[in-house]
């Protein structure tokens, strides 16, 4: 079973505060995006990654992996506007006898090797799997414009949901090609779409998404964790 890795890293990072793309922002003296690639790097149930980033930086990175040795990346091209523009960018240049497709967001830092394998075993046996987390926090459903609330969400059903995901390789090509005009957030909700069932496997609290300054620090409190 052949898996590739697309990455999409073409956020601006607007949000973190920074003039640099956000996977090119340090975290302990590294490029973030290289934590996640050493990941994959690392793990032998990924064959090759394909990385999407923004192309005026495009020199940029191909140099960060080249000095960091990730062999694995086998291209690094130009994204889109969107998420959803650059994920479909990779699928492009995927490997013609690739069988799933693992996407994960280059702002995951911490993401494991057991959580990139439990999820490609899982989709192997559902061919839609995605990583997701129980919330903690009660959830509340609200008028935006009156600023009222219309009801408590039933915690014991909502999963924030996290990347990896992973996809047998038809199933996401056919879920992108469809003509859906709202923004979409995450490719799991594109197969759903088609009527697919998505499974769910228990990610970890620790993958975080990197958005603002203040999960930079928490990022950086979780490094010092582990030292």
């Amino acid at each position: 079973m052949k898996t590739q890795a697309i990455v999409p890293a073409a956020g601006s990072g607007q949000r973190l505060k920074f003039k640099i793309p956000k996977p090119l922002v340090l975290l302990k003296s590294k490029p973030l995006i290289v934590y996640c690639l050493e990941k994959f790097q690392k793990c032998s149930l990924i064959d090759s990654v394909i990385l999407v980033v923004q192309k005026k930086y495009l020199a940029r990175f191909k140099s960060i992996i080249k000095n960091y040795r990730l062999t694995k990346v086998v291209h690094v091209i130009g994204g889109g506007k969107t998420r959803r523009d650059s994920v479909v960018l990779g699928l492009k240049v995927l490997d013609k006898d690739t069988d799933f497709i693992l996407v994960h967001d280059g702002a995951r830092p911490f993401i494991e090797e057991s959580l990139i394998e439990r999820t490609i075993a899982q989709a192997a046996k559902h061919q839609a799997v995605i990583a997701s987390v129980p919330v903690k926090p009660t959830i509340k459903q609200v008028n935006c414009k009156k600023f009222i609330v219309e009801k408590t969400l039933e915690r014991s059903t909502l999963w924030e949901v996290q990347t990896p995901q992973v996809f047998k390789k038809d199933i996401l090509i056919k879920a992108h090609a469809q003509p859906i005009t709202s923004e979409i957030t995450d490719d799991a909700a594109l197969v759903e779409k088609l009527g697919i069932d998505v499974h769910v496997v228990m990610g970890d609290y620790r993958n975080i998404k990197i958005t603002t300054p203040e999960d930079l620090v928490l990022a950086e409190a979780l490094l010092d964790s582990r030292n």
